[in-house]
């Protein structure tokens, strides 16, 4: 009977937790989308005033190469090798948003046609009123060949 007891008190709490969660996701999806499409439409339109505002200054790129090392890239020179103005062809949609408090993790997908598609996943931070991406790991695979 204890058992019992333990679990029906334990189940009337958990509706106090997704009643409570729903609200709070409510309010940050959209700024945590609007910081990601920062950095999607800010690299897609070669605009770095745009990804830096996506990004914390000290963030990092993290990304494993074909010699199956791990690749640091600074967010620095990230965004610095962005020309101003010379838009490309990227195409990127968020594909997942995870919220909890002031932490977030995402995970969007970058089709460059012809070329790559990149599998992108963020940790973002909520700090001093804003969402920021602090850290980027990143995957991709070749463009399908075209069947002759």
């Amino acid at each position: 009977m204890m058992h019992h007891t333990l679990v029906f008190a334990l189940l009337l709490q958990l509706p106090l937790y997704v009643v409570a969660q729903p609200d709070q996701v409510a309010q940050e999806l959209p700024l945590i989308t609007a910081t990601l499409m920062d950095y999607i439409d800010g690299t897609a339109n070669d605009d770095p005033e745009q990804v830096r505002r996506a990004f914390h200054p000290d963030f990092n790129l993290y990304t494993v190469n074909d010699a199956d090392s791990l690749v640091v890239r600074s967010g620095a020179k990230y965004i610095n090798g962005i020309k101003v103005g010379e838009k490309n062809n990227r195409q990127g949609r968020i594909i997942s948003i995870d919220v909890e408090g002031n932490a977030a993790m995402a995970k969007a997908e970058i089709a460059v046609p012809g070329w790559r598609i990149f599998t992108d996943y963020f940790l973002l931070l909520k700090y001093e009123g804003a969402w920021r991406i602090v850290q980027k790991s990143y995957s991709w695979r070749g463009w399908p060949k075209e069947e002759k």
